[in-house]
């Protein structure tokens, strides 16, 4: 096994856990007791982990940015709640924007199943155009813009121009936090600017989040409550959110 391998299943091993032990993983890996230190100071310096005696914890800052893979296969029953009901949404022939997340890649997956007729779906995910790839009445439009590593996205100047050239039926995001005072937020500044770009340029601006999320500020604002027309989510929130979302006149939509 490739280091890098071994490394991110020890990521995934602290995301389910939130702890690893040195000893433990050392005969897991079949890798000596140094070697595993190394992944784990590896990790540390990315800022995935915090050190602990004998090991290392998982670190809860909810502005460090998971790898894409990593982010794919958590709560995965979850986002696929998330996607049923967001494509319970979509008419046949609506032109949507989708985002780079990874729920995301779940929705445009709960599309095809659904069997959606004749969508346009514009996308800065590398991951969904290869997953919408040969769908064959589709239409399938990238934005452009730089590569960012470790999220299979293209963020960036040249993404917002090409967003902001079309007016869609639905722009469909997610977010690392949302908060009451605070909107809803994300850990990285490109990423922002992009969703706030497909918001702006669809009718209806639906944002889709599994339950984490609520109560959550993460480092910079994507909008405000009044910039969504309906949030989707994985489980029904409480109900001071219930109200929050009465209150601001948005449709929130909830496995029953």
């Amino acid at each position: 096994m490739l280091a890098i391998e071994r490394r991110n299943e020890i990521l995934e091993k602290l995301q389910t856990d939130r702890r690893v032990v040195v000893s433990e993983l050392s005969q897991l890996y079949d890798v000596s007791e140094e070697t595993i230190r190394r992944d784990l100071e590896k990790l540390v310096n990315d800022g995935y982990a915090i050190k602990s005696y004998g090991g290392a914890v998982i670190n809860e800052n909810v502005n460090i940015e998971l790898p894409f893979n990593i982010r794919k296969n958590r709560n995965i029953l979850g986002k696929q709640h998330i996607a049923e009901l967001v494509a319970g949404l979509v008419n046949d022939g609506d032109s949507i924007m989708l985002d780079a997340s990874t729920t995301a890649v779940y929705i445009a997956k709960a599309l095809q199943e659904k069997g959606k007729k004749n969508l346009t779906i514009i996308t800065n995910s590398i991951e969904i155009i290869i997953e919408l790839f040969d769908v064959q009445d589709w239409t399938i439009l990238s934005t452009g813009g730089a590569s960012r590593e470790g999220s299979f996205a293209l963020v960036g100047p040249q993404t917002d121009r090409m967003l902001s050239n079309y007016h869609v039926d639905k722009a469909i995001i997610s977010c690392k936090g949302i908060d009451v005072s605070a909107g809803f937020t994300d850990s990285d500044d490109l990423h922002a600017n992009n969703k706030r770009t497909m918001l702006k340029s669809a009718k209806d601006r639906i944002l889709a989040i599994d339950s984490s999320k609520f109560d959550r500020i993460a480092f910079t604002e994507i909008g405000t409550l009044d910039d969504l027309t309906a949030v989707i989510t994985d489980e029904r929130p409480e109900e001071k959110w219930l109200q929050v979302f009465k209150d601001s006149g948005i449709q929130c939509i909830y496995p029953q």
